[in-house]
């Protein structure tokens, strides 16, 4: 059971998944979408432009009708006329035709992006195969596009008949109106028409391209499986990284262990944390050089006397070392004060193991703010 819910396309496509399927071609597309902005511009460049593209074509019918005798003498006149003629006609619906296209090529990028690649043109062999295109034909998804076209056209298709049903008088009427009256009044008839017909597209559109955008991210979404091995190849096996880790702090430990000899001081808890410091003249503050707890510690103290770094038993002042000291950083300047005194002892220890004299002696109560002490007792 767990086997096959891992082979179930239940998780949401990943941003990997999503900029693959991008790179071949797959975007989300609405056509209903394209056509009916198309439609919709073309409809209203014709209204804004509908009183010179009357007169213009008006202009152009009335001079290519007109019967001029100069037209028999000389037929070159007449093929003139006729260029002339088409030209005009041509730059009046070229605003149209320029609007439409361009709505036609910035639409689909509404909710899909721009996109240019050239994978959708490489051949595909697969596709043909006849059985594939047996299984795409029996798809859910061309069942779907097919009740989508059969609603889409009942639904046009009905709203047209109905316009021009409860026009049919009008229709009738026209015959009897003077050419110019009849044009206007069919020019009405006809953009209620077609603005009826794109209020039934607006429809079909708000109905296509949440299902079209719905239907692009579920046949990408993602088994459990493949989610696992894309996590695997785009961050690495856990094995290997924990591998990799472990390497890294084996290596960061020897490098550790190499800077105790270069200690000043080494102090302990005494067996529970060993912190060493070290500080030279171009330090602002004493450097924590290594640290560790219990095994560790035990390690760092037989290091720095087998190398005859002193180590010295400074319970709170070590604890907070360890819980608030970076490996590698200055220790925190609350702290300050406590090392300025372990630091001078350590010197005046030098000058006595070297020199003779009095032995000097360490304070017992090192200046450790309670905060930075976990084991300090409460008030």
């Amino acid at each position: 059971m767990a086997e096959d819910s891992d082979q179930e396309r239940t998780e949401e496509p990943s941003g990997r998944r999503l900029e693959e399927a991008r790179k071949k071609g797959q975007v989300p597309r609405s056509m209903e979408l394209t056509t009916f902005a198309t439609l919709m511009v073309g409809i209203l460049m014709i209204f804004m432009q509908g009183s010179e593209l009357y007169r213009m074509l008006a202009e152009t019918l009335q001079t290519s009708f007109s019967f001029k005798r100069e037209l028999l003498e000389n037929p070159k006149t007449a093929l003139e006329l006729f260029v002339a003629s088409m030209q005009a006609a041509i730059m009046a619906i070229l605003p149209i035709l320029g609007a439409t296209a361009l709505a036609g090529i910035i639409t689909p990028l509404l909710i899909g992006g721009w996109l240019f690649t050239f994978e959708s043109l490489t051949p595909n062999f697969a596709r043909m195969n006849p059985l594939s295109g047996i299984g795409r034909m029996l798809s859910v998804r061309s069942l779907v596009e097919m009740i989508k076209t059969i609603l889409k056209s009942g639904l046009i298709g009905g709203v047209a008949t109905y316009v021009l049903w409860i026009e049919r008088e009008q229709f009738i009427a026209l015959l009897t109106m003077p050419p110019d009256s009849s044009f206007l009044y069919l020019w009405e008839m006809i953009r209620f028409t077609l603005l009826s017909v794109v209020g039934a597209m607006a429809v079909i559109v708000l109905i296509d391209v949440p299902y079209q955008i719905w239907d692009y991210y579920k046949g990408l979404r993602m088994t459990k499986e493949e989610v696992r091995q894309e996590s695997k190849d785009s961050e690495g096996d856990p094995h290997v990284k924990g591998r990799i880790r472990q390497l890294q702090r084996e290596a960061a430990r020897k490098r550790m262990m190499s800077e105790i000899p270069k200690a000043d001081v080494v102090v302990t808890n005494p067996t529970h944390y060993a912190v060493a410091l070290r500080y030279t003249e171009n330090m602002r503050a004493p450097q924590v050089v290594a640290k560790g707890s219990f095994l560790l510690a035990e390690r760092i103290i037989d290091i720095a006397r087998e190398n005859k770094v002193a180590v010295i038993r400074t319970p709170p002042f070590a604890r907070a070392l360890y819980h608030h000291a970076d490996l590698g950083s200055e220790i925190p300047a609350a702290l300050y004060t406590a090392a300025a005194e372990v630091l001078a002892y350590i010197y005046q220890l030098r000058l006595y193991h070297r020199y003779g004299g009095v032995e000097p002696q360490l304070n017992d109560e090192l200046p450790v703010p309670q905060e930075l002490d976990p084991e300090a007792p409460s008030d």
